[in-house]
């Protein structure tokens, strides 16, 4: 015996809750939200390592769809640390009155589409049968976790400890800790541990190009200013590029003398923040070489000026492009100068196994740890997709559908399954991302409401249009320098993973125009019966 809904959404963070309302409240249809979580908040409720904390603006690092709620909500800091964020969502659920249609400690493990019926069959891990006409997958850009897989790892006698599933009870004080990774997450958890254990030993994978975050307390007037302003603000981030509260530069790093350049590079530096620092200062850093290569050049002279060991300052120097996700921190290259912080760089000196007592590196050095840490990132964008039982049209299963690599129609649909959405799907936007999830939620809530006044059965789009989308994704994201540094955004974390396009690089304003063309044009490349 099934129950039957209208709707079931898989994830309560951003995008699912927000689905959730739109589906319920506004278009009126019976909505089931399931997530195997105890809280809602998505990869907020699970990322709760020490200095988690959003790379975004906090005036922008929220939803814009309740006016109310911008008005009324308040933040101290220029920057929301994880249990900031946690508490949004939190009251955000509850304003929304979203929890009576929540179902918590839920895993969804199957969803397959019948097409006898034309619905979604859902299990779940409570052994559950749910049936829906549509399926809206809110399941996380960055929730998959990838777990390297080292020889050794049962023997060891100590905690180790994943960020993104942070145990509540890991007690960090005075332990000798090991930290694999220093992508973003790992940033952020070496600079926060340093200065409470008692040996730090950071197994750095690659070095990294980062900057300085510039978070602090932000005054009473600035909070009142923006929230006076959100009409322009929002309308600023919805035709911007990358959606993070700033106008980005339209200056060609050539147009101006290098000394003009230079003072350009340290107002940024001085200011903070990551994507502020590669999109705010000149047009041309994520695709003019000279103009990447200066802002390499800047980087590297300030790890050369704060780290004070030459050998380990070495260490830090990256070695890539300035094209990964454009890290920020709040003070990574000065903690390497703490007498109980120890750099290995693994590209010189790779893991050989995980002992009983610690990490043995290749040079026969035994690293002993009480403490493991994988800072070591998510099998990003379709991770989640292949690790439930998702099948379309035929039983084809999503592992086998993308088995050459993710691909969707504007980052939403996917061929031969019908009626499901996903909200941050392979080749959607990259871009801050709740302006994005709002923007996908719209459009395909919209859809759906299009299928419902109209009677229609079945929506989906055609081989030949996610074809085009995934082409128009590639040949953009070819025009930039992304592609040629080895990072999540393409896959390349992943061993064995398709190095591929994974995001539209064109910007939201850009992707917004794209999906207003399509539905202007009677859902052009989507097929209805």
């Amino acid at each position: 015996m099934s129950t039957r809904h209208d709707a079931i959404v898989i994830g309560a963070g951003f995008g699912g809750m927000y689905a959730l309302k739109k589906l319920r409240d506004e278009h009126g249809l019976d909505v089931r939200l399931f997530d195997k979580a105890g809280g809602v908040g998505g990869t907020w409720y699970w990322n709760r390592y020490p200095g988690a904390l959003s790379d975004t603006e906090s005036f922008v690092y929220c939803y814009s769809c309740d006016e109310n709620l911008l008005k009324e909500w308040d933040f101290g800091t220029r920057y929301l640390a994880q249990p900031q964020v946690l508490s949004y969502l939190e009251h955000v659920a509850d304003r929304w009155s979203l929890r009576p249609d929540i179902q918590l400690d839920t895993g969804v493990i199957a969803a397959h589409f019948h097409e006898n019926d034309n619905r979604w069959h859902v299990e779940t891990d409570a052994g559950e049968l749910h049936t829906a006409k549509y399926l809206i997958t809110a399941v996380g850009l960055l929730s998959a976790t990838n777990v390297p897989d080292l020889e050794g790892i049962d023997t060891f006698q100590g905690v180790h400890a994943h960020t993104g599933r942070w145990p509540a009870d890991l007690e960090l004080a005075g332990k000798r800790v090991g930290v694999i990774g220093n992508g973003s997450t790992g940033v952020q958890v070496i600079t926060a541990i340093a200065p409470e254990v008692d040996h730090l030993t950071a197994f750095q994978r690659s070095a990294q190009f980062t900057v300085p975050v510039g978070n602090g307390p932000v005054a009473r007037e600035y909070v009142a200013g923006v929230k006076e302003n959100y009409q322009a603000i929002w309308e600023q981030v919805r035709g911007s590029s990358v959606a993070f509260g700033f106008e980005e530069s339209t200056t060609a790093y050539e147009s101006v003398s290098p000394n003009e350049a230079r003072a350009t590079f340290e107002r940024a530096w001085q200011t903070g923040g990551g994507f502020r620092f590669m999109f705010e200062t000149f047009a041309d850093i994520a695709t003019n070489e000279i103009a990447n290569k200066a802002a390499q050049d800047f980087i590297k002279g300030k790890i050369a000026e704060i780290v004070e060991d030459p050998e380990t300052a070495r260490k830090l120097m990256p070695r890539d492009l300035y094209a990964k996700r454009p890290l920020c921190d709040g003070g990574y290259y000065a903690t390497f100068n703490r007498d109980n912080v120890h750099l290995v760089d693994l590209k010189e000196n790779p893991i050989a196994a995980v002992t009983p007592l610690g990490v043995r590196t290749v040079d026969g050095v035994e690293h002993e740890l009480d403490v493991l840490i994988f800072a070591t990132g998510f099998d990003a964008v379709d991770g989640n997709y292949k690790r439930f039982d998702l099948r379309g049209r035929n039983g084809v299963t999503m592992s086998d559908n993308w088995k050459n690599g993710p691909s969707s129609y504007l980052g939403m649909a996917v061929a031969n399954f019908p009626n499901m959405f996903m909200v941050l799907g392979p080749n959607g936007p990259f871009t801050n991302l709740p302006p994005s999830i709002e923007t996908q939620v719209q459009w395909s809530t919209d859809l759906i409401d299009h299928m419902e006044q109209t009677g229609l059965a079945v929506v989906e789009p055609s081989i030949e249009a996610e074809h085009d989308w995934t082409a128009t994704c590639r040949e953009i994201a070819d025009a930039t320098l992304f592609p040629k540094a080895q990072s999540w955004i393409f896959g390349a974390n992943i061993p064995g993973k398709e190095n591929t396009v994974y995001f539209y690089l064109g910007g939201l304003g850009a992707y917004r125009a794209a999906l207003a063309e399509c539905k202007d044009a009677g859902y052009q490349g989507f097929r209805f019966s």
